[in-house]
């Protein structure tokens, strides 16, 4: 098979995966909607002492839950798929440029969220893994280059490394952010709603404190890596291919703020207890800081990473 065959499979799998990641995520859309009205804590007691039949609201729900979790699984294997083939077509590893980088990091995001939905149970993230992960796909093909050979700066096994690195951080970034979001919605509802109009699939997801609870796991889990990717590897790799460890360049720029932001984060929990609604907003202000660095920094402001794109 040429190189030329394998960019086409490459590109048929990822907007493949796109189209399947636009469904999942309205399965996940379809799956809240179809509990609206339910109640969490309904008796599936039949008269005669046995279990009754979940109710047909309760059954449209969690069949459209199941159809959202596999379509999430199918998406991550074809894109990873896509990935495979756009290395062989490019030979090198696939995350040289924007393109690939939105790619790799979708099916990082995607596969952190399917081993965690089952070590957690984390299903009530999916909305807005595979929304995000859509919109990023989607994205990526619009900054879309052919498969080839990387400048001479990124010819360097740091590329694996540093790279690799600020992808599994920003997935569980990703997951993190997610937890935030949801946490902030289900903590006001539980605030504002009255018991008797707790119905709806929010009232079917852990608590708060539990939702927030992954949240602080999940970045804990990732700062170290991107600690590693952005204080660590960087800037050697920096030094290997300018001759300097750090230079102020914009992307270097806010790599750092979002560091900052995210120790921020990490240390007001673990010193002043911090929890709630002001920990959550931090970590969705980091996680806008590393949005805008992959995104705002690469098309918007330029700098020595520009060709990167």
């Amino acid at each position: 098979m040429t190189l030329e065959n394998y960019a086409q499979i490459s590109n048929y799998a990822v907007a493949s995966a796109t189209i399947v990641l636009a469904l999942a995520f309205v399965a996940y859309v379809a799956q809240w909607g179809f509990a609206r009205g339910v109640a969490p804590d309904r008796e599936l007691v039949a008269a005669g002492g046995g279990e009754a039949p979940p109710s047909a609201p309760v059954e449209r729900s969690n069949m459209a839950g199941g159809i959202g979790l596999s379509l999430s699984t199918l998406a991550a294997v074809i894109l990873f798929i896509g990935l495979l083939t756009r290395g062989l077509a490019a030979e090198r590893v696939p995350w040289g440029n924007m393109y690939e980088f939105g790619c790799a990091a979708t099916f990082a995001a995607l596969l952190v969220y399917l081993l965690l939905e089952r070590v957690w149970d984390i299903e009530w993230a999916g909305p807005f893994i595979t929304g995000v992960g859509t919109v990023v796909l989607g994205a990526s093909a619009m900054v879309y280059v052919p498969a080839g050979p990387l400048v001479p700066a990124l010819h360097s096994y740091w590329l694996v490394i540093h790279v690799f690195s600020a992808i599994i951080s920003g997935a569980a970034f990703l997951v993190g952010a997610a937890a935030s979001v949801l946490y902030l919605v289900k903590s006001r509802a539980e605030r504002n709603t009255p018991d008797g109009e707790r119905t709806g699939f929010l009232w079917r997801i852990p608590s708060s404190a539990k939702i927030d609870q992954v949240a602080y796991r999940v970045h804990a889990f990732a700062f170290p890596i991107w600690t590693f990717a952005a204080l660590i590897s960087g800037p050697i790799w920096a030094q290997y291919a300018w001759g300097r460890y750090w230079g102020w360049d914009p992307k270097e720029v806010w790599a750092f703020i979002t560091w900052v932001v995210y120790a921020g984060y990490l240390h007001a929990r673990a010193t002043a207890g911090w929890k709630g609604k002001a920990a959550a907003i931090i970590a969705l202000i980091g996680f806008a800081t590393f949005v805008f660095n992959f995104v705002g920094v690469n098309l918007f402001v330029g700098g020595m990473h520009s060709y990167a794109k």
